[in-house]
């Protein structure tokens, strides 16, 4: 066989090998899109085609019953053709415009909103909590339920100011990148692993354990006549590699691990440069299996921003304009040491952007 007529399946498929007909047809060439109605938009091609698509609010753990259902709507209404956005949302493309009333009603009859566009929260973009991850410090799926069971209205409406972005994950280090967000809720560590001495040299390489660790916070030690190695509580920051490479180095919690709340954070560069999210609430505790204390605080924080922002205007832009010593009056969120950056590097944190605006 040659080179050309080899077959593989490393790799992911061409880009456009399972675009819609539509789509094919106009890559390239769209000129604009329109929101009709929560959830639902049109795209508007330079050749006068017109694209619908219809969103519905899915979790990011699927059953394969789920994921069946979802083909079936597409294959009666759309050719068969879906796609599923970066926020665990499933969109279904039609280019007929009779079928969206229909597919709607079959997709909120199988329990799944439709929304998500506009002036309205998105789906909630979270990691893998208990279900997958070795260093939770926190629910995900758990979390962002209850979260979202509490926001699907405004999931289902556009009567929001602006744009509302919320992101969990279940820990700072491993997949902590929920900064850019309008509210994150970020799982914390707050004690350094757990060392059981007495199995560690059978199970672990003492190198690799101490190479491990990006803080120097693990060193090599004789801990009861076995060889074993101890941790330097100042350095640890609580990042779980030494729990990577060591079973016997436990960093997950039940009683210390917890919650923090974050605020103001955004990716896009409308009216104001890009911004990172900062601390509003250090900690509270897991208490699952509903979290009503972070619902709470979350519904809470979303509340007064959509009373008081003004149209078009983020949560950090909102609070940008009030000010910080406002933001907690209004929230009732109690200030703390923790929100003061001490940290000696902080000066690198401060504002440095060379975003112009006239």
């Amino acid at each position: 066989m040659s080179q050309t007529e080899r077959l593989t399946d490393i790799g992911p498929p061409k880009y456009d090998k399972y675009l819609p007909p539509i789509v094919k047809k106009n890559y390239g060439t769209w000129l604009y899109h329109e929101i009709l109605k929560p959830g639902v938009m049109v795209h508007m091609a330079e050749s006068g085609d017109k694209l619908y698509t219809v969103r519905c609010g899915t979790p990011r753990l699927l059953s394969i019953y789920s994921i069946r259902d979802f083909c079936d709507v597409a294959d009666k209404y759309c050719g068969g053709h879906l796609r599923f956005t970066s926020r665990h949302n499933v969109e279904f493309l039609l280019t007929d415009e009779s079928k969206i009333e229909p597919l709607i009603a079959d997709v909120k009859k199988l329990g799944f909103p439709v929304g998500g566009v506009g002036n309205a929260i998105s789906s909630i973009v979270h990691t893998q909590g208990w279900v997958h991850c070795h260093s939770a410090a926190t629910d995900a799926s758990g979390v962002v339920k209850n979260v979202m069971d509490a926001l699907c209205d405004k999931f289902e409406s556009m009567e929001l100011p602006g744009k509302l972005r919320i992101a969990l994950a279940c820990c700072l280090n491993m997949c902590g990148a929920v900064h850019c967000s309008d509210i994150a809720i970020l799982g914390i560590h707050r004690r350094p692993p757990k060392t059981n001495h007495s199995i560690l040299n059978n199970i672990c390489e003492i190198p690799t354990v101490v190479a491990a660790c990006p803080t120097a916070a693990i060193r090599p030690a004789r801990i009861d006549g076995k060889e074993s190695v101890e941790v330097d509580e100042e350095r640890c920051m609580f990042c779980a590699n030494c729990f990577t490479v060591c079973p016997a180095m436990t960093l997950n919690d039940p009683l210390n691990d917890g919650v923090s709340i974050w605020v103001g954070g955004k990716v896009s560069n409308a009216r104001h440069e890009p911004m990172f999210s900062k601390l509003a609430v250090p900690y509270i505790e897991n208490n699952p299996p509903y979290w009503p204390e972070v619902v709470e605080t979350v519904v809470k924080i979303v509340d007064v921003w959509a009373a008081n922002a003004r149209k078009f205007e983020r949560m950090g832009e909102w609070i940008e304009r009030i000010g910080w010593p406002r933001f907690f009056e209004m929230t009732g969120i109690e200030f703390e040491k923790y929100h003061i950056d001490d940290f000696k590097y902080a000066g690198l944190s401060y504002k440095r952007s060379a975003h112009l605006r006239f």
